[in-house]
C-alpha cells in the first residue's frame, strides 16, 4: 500500500482565526503535488482539576495523538497569542511530549508556525518564536516565509519571515485579510516542498 505522506497541521484556536489560518495552511501544502494535509487541535485546559473535555470533540477537527507526530513528515504549529507567548492548551500538549523527544522521533523533520493577535504590536512574533523552542529541542529544522513573497514587505495587516501572522482586532472581529491568506498558504506550500526534498 503506497499512501500519500504526509504533513500535521496542528493547532489551537478560540474565536476561529488561527482555524481558519490552519485550513489554508493545509491548502497550500496541499497545491504540492504527492504530500497531504493533517489536521489536527488540542482540548482547552482548566484550572478546575474536574473539567474534562470530551474524548472526541463534539464538532470540528480530531484531537492530535502522538502518534499523529511520528508518522507525519513535516510539522505547521498554529496557536493564538496569550501575552507574547503560545496558549496554554498548546504548551500543555508539547510538554508531554517528552516520549517522543527520547525517542528523537522528530529529529530533521521540518516545521512552521503561525498565529494571531489582537494588535499589530500583540506579540506575534514572540509566540511565533515560543513555538519554535520546542521544535528546535526536538530537532526539527524551521522553515519561515522568505522576502521573496511580495506580501511580507507590501502588507498592511499580518505577515512575518518568522511565519503567518494575523490581526484580529481587539474583538477578535477582523477577517484574515488577503495578504494573510496568501501568505498562509505560501507557508503550507514552501514547508510541503521543503519536507519532499528532506524526505
Amino acid at each position: 500500500m503506497n499512501t500519500q505522506p504526509e504533513i500535521l497541521v496542528l493547532y489551537y484556536s478560540q474565536g476561529g482565526a488561527v482555524r481558519e489560518m490552519a485550513q489554508l495552511i493545509a491548502r497550500g501544502i496541499e497545491s504540492v503535488a504527492g504530500i497531504k494535509a493533517r489536521i489536527r487541535t488540542v482540548p482547552k485546559v482548566s484550572a478546575n482539576c474536574e473539567a474534562t473535555e470530551p474524548d472526541i470533540p463534539n464538532s470540528g477537527d480530531p484531537y492530535v495523538e502522538l502518534s499523529d507526530l511520528e508518522e507525519c513528515i513535516g510539522l505547521a504549529l498554529g496557536s493564538p497569542t496569550r501575552f507574547g507567548n503560545m496558549a496554554a492548551p498548546m504548551k500543555y500538549f508539547l510538554d508531554g511530549t517528552a516520549g517522543l523527544w527520547l525517542k528523537g522521533a522528530l529529529i530533521g523533520k521540518p516545521a512552521s508556525v503561525f498565529t494571531s493577535s489582537g494588535s499589530m504590536h500583540g506579540g506575534n512574533e514572540t509566540t511565533l518564536v515560543t513555538m519554535m523552542l520546542p521544535l528546535i529541542h526536538h530537532g526539527m529544522l524551521i522553515v519561515g516565509l522568505p522576502y521573496s513573497e511580495p506580501e511580507l514587505s507590501s502588507t498592511q495587516t499580518g505577515g512575518t519571515p518568522y511565519g503567518a501572522s494575523h490581526i484580529g482586532g481587539t474583538m477578535d472581529d477582523k477577517p484574515v485579510s488577503a495578504d494573510e491568506r496568501k501568505l498562509c498558504i505560501a507557508l503550507g506550500a514552501r514547508l510541503a516542498q521543503t519536507a519532499l526534498k528532506l524526505k
